[in-house]
């Protein structure tokens, strides 16, 4: 392959989500001389894992819906125009009922990202950009070459490449410990498809997300059927050959996630985000790192001193410790789904009148923030992050769809559906001849050993460490290097290393530090090697490798900030 010398010639691995607005920021940069080539494993771009057969079924519902999203192309009230009146139909949609605060079927987002991917494709032909795609090709390893000024990148079963800059998009990875030997043990719900079974017997599924719940909307329609009798109620009936069908889940904070509500418009404020500025200001107050507090204090609780000052009065003198116990108390003593009808009249009510809950919507805002800094805090505030805060921001910034609801309710009233509390201790064996036993201990503190000969882990995209990066070629040049955050006080250290923190270590100059998941990346994405040096050549954007440093890494909103962040290291380069 010939290659201009002028051209900066740039590769997107990976063709999902994250490449769409990675392609997008690179168009849109005012330059000229980007060659780009878009390596993607199957052949469709645009929908990645989420929106497409190895993420979705037919029932499975977006979360965001056209008001929530960034700017792409065109948007979706727009393209929905354009769709076939026969898919649409397929789908059981009417055109003209949608408006821009809908929510749609995943796969038919993912038909639309791919729509915005080939829209970017032409945008970028007719500004003069050469954009090659290269479908049904799996990145198997990459590898530096810095004497050479160039990054090689291998595709299975193909040739090598050469690049001066490369953008690593390759989505989600689902690791499998014990699917396919263990009969009946699942480590992932997808693809969905392979939980279309006939289960005459009681599931256990780990987790009450959102990925917990659309794998028992897919179990459900193997077992039954669903009916709406009115006002949006649905009933669950049995199949007759399924008489003991039922699902139980388990949740290590026994409660079921917060439904979706209107958000306003934008979600993110100017004065929402924390600057540079102020980032470096308080990192020079606070030895060296950010404050977690501090953050909380300006990025959450400061947000209701206009918007909603009844509130503001209730939570400013509290900690984030006793803010967090006071949300989480007010749950617990609840009956989850009892909890879960009253927050859905009350999402109901939001979405009717176009009102905002609004101490969950900034605390969306809060995690979303958390991204860029969450690097710069001491060990010690991280470990206050991971275990305090979000707990109770997964719960809360989930988003069901309502349509998810109304079958859980369902299935709940019909006896098929039970949710149980088990505590950070709890664990799964797998056992030989199929299926799992759960132990864990229940609310009255026994001890519970439970079999199941159906299980499924849903606790989500599992935050995969530095010994699972798969591209060894980064790895034996130690390119990267694992994702670490020091204790600012060594007796903090030596006191979590005395509780068997495992994840806590002692340094040879005998400081202590906190490992997290992945591998060490800065404010551009750009990988940084064993000496602490960032590489201006590769940028990791794949979020099961950047978690450690990233606690808030899903959703098109986190590819828009992330690929934008890219762009500004690229340009930086001349």
């Amino acid at each position: 392959m010939t290659i201009n010398k002028k051209e900066r010639h740039i590769a997107i691995l990976g063709g999902g989500p994250s490449a769409l607005f990675m392609l997008k920021k690179l168009i849109e940069s005012g330059r000229k001389d980007f060659r780009i080539d878009i390596f993607e494993a199957k052949k469709q771009l645009g929908a990645g894992m989420p929106y497409s057969p190895e993420g979705a079924n037919r029932e499975h519902i977006t979360n965001v819906s056209d008001n929530e999203i960034p700017e792409l192309v065109t948007s979706i009230s727009e393209w929905v125009q354009t769709v076939p009146d026969n898919v649409l139909a397929d789908f059981n949609l009417q055109r003209e009922k949608l408006t821009e605060y809908h929510v749609l079927p995943r796969l038919l987002f993912g038909r639309y990202l791919s729509d915005q991917f080939e829209l970017l494709l032409e945008k970028a032909k007719v500004k003069g950009f050469t954009v090659n795609v290269h479908f049904e090709s799996r990145i198997v390893d990459i590898s530096d070459q810095p004497s050479l000024g160039k990054v090689q990148v291998e595709v299975e079963g193909k040739q090598k490449h050469q690049f001066d800059q490369v953008v690593v998009c390759t989505g989600h990875n689902w690791p499998r410990k014990h699917e396919g030997a263990v009969p009946g043990f699942f480590d992932s719900p997808y693809p969905p498809s392979k939980l279309r079974l006939k289960l005459n017997h009681a599931i256990a599924i780990k987790g009450s997300s959102l990925t917990a719940i659309d794998a028992i909307r897919t179990m459900a329609r193997s077992n039954g059927t669903f009916e709406q009798v009115k006002d949006h109620k649905m009933v669950f009936h049995p199949a007759k050959d399924s008489p003991d069908f039922k699902i139980v889940m388990h949740s290590r904070s026994g409660m079921l996630p917060a439904i979706r509500f209107h958000l306003e418009e934008p979600l993110l404020s100017e004065d929402s985000m924390l600057t540079k500025e102020e980032l470096h200001k308080n990192m020079d107050e606070n030895g060296g790192y950010l404050s977690l507090d501090y953050v909380f204090d300006k990025n959450f609780k400061k947000q209701f001193h206009k918007k909603d000052p009844r509130f503001y009065e209730k939570i400013k003198d509290l900690s984030l410790e006793d803010f967090v116990s006071a949300m989480m108390d007010y749950r617990d003593h609840k009956e989850p789904f009892q909890l879960f009808r009253q927050e859905y009249k009350e999402a109901e009510k939001s979405i009717t009148e176009r009102e905002s809950i609004y101490w969950k919507e900034v605390l969306a805002v809060l995690s979303f923030t958390m991204n860029y800094p969450a690097k710069y805090l001491s060990a010690e505030d991280m470990i206050r992050l991971q275990k305090v805060l979000m707990p109770l921001i997964s719960i809360v910034i989930a988003f069901v769809p309502q349509s998810s609801c109304e079958e859980l309710f369902a299935l709940h009233d019909a006896g098929r559906l039970e949710i149980v509390s088990v505590g950070e201790d709890s664990r799964v064996e797998a056992e030989s001849k199929g299926g799992v036993t759960y132990h864990y201990i229940d609310d009255e503190e026994k001890g519970q050993a439970v079999y199941y000969k159906t299980y499924v882990d849903c606790v989500g995209q599992p935050h995969l460490s530095y010994e699972d990066f798969p591209y060894k070629g980064l790895l034996v040049n130690e390119s990267v290097s694992p994702a670490r955050i020091m204790f600012r006080d060594p007796e903090s250290g030596a006191a979590e290393l005395a509780k068997d923190n495992k994840m806590v270590e002692q340094l040879p100059d005998g400081s202590y530090c906190l490992k997290v998941s992945g591998i060490t990346i800065n404010d551009n994405f750009q990988i940084v090697n064993s000496k602490k040096e960032a590489n201006s050549r590769i940028y990791m954007m794949a979020v099961p490798y950047i978690g450690g440093y990233n606690p808030d890494y899903s959703g098109l909103d986190f590819c828009d900030e992330a690929s934008g962040a890219i762009l500004t290291g690229i340009l930086a380069e001349g």
